[in-house]
């Protein structure tokens, strides 16, 4: 009689799992710092905000 071995899915779904959620975070800072950030967080005042301006309008979100 053979034994089999067969890996376990646990780790691959744990770390499936880990990096959806890191991109999933990852994809919400950027949008936030794209569009919504007046100088808060990114602390360069509004270069950020002038420098995705149009892309702002472009996306539809309120900036002034």
């Amino acid at each position: 009689m053979a034994i089999a071995h067969s890996p376990s899915r646990a780790n691959d779904s744990l770390a499936t799992v880990l990096v959806t959620v890191g991109v999933v975070l990852l994809a919400l800072l950027t949008l936030y710092l794209v569009g919504f950030d007046q100088g808060v967080i990114s602390r360069s005042g509004m270069y950020l905000h002038e420098l995705m301006h149009d892309g702002r309008h472009l996306l539809g979100l309120p900036c002034h």
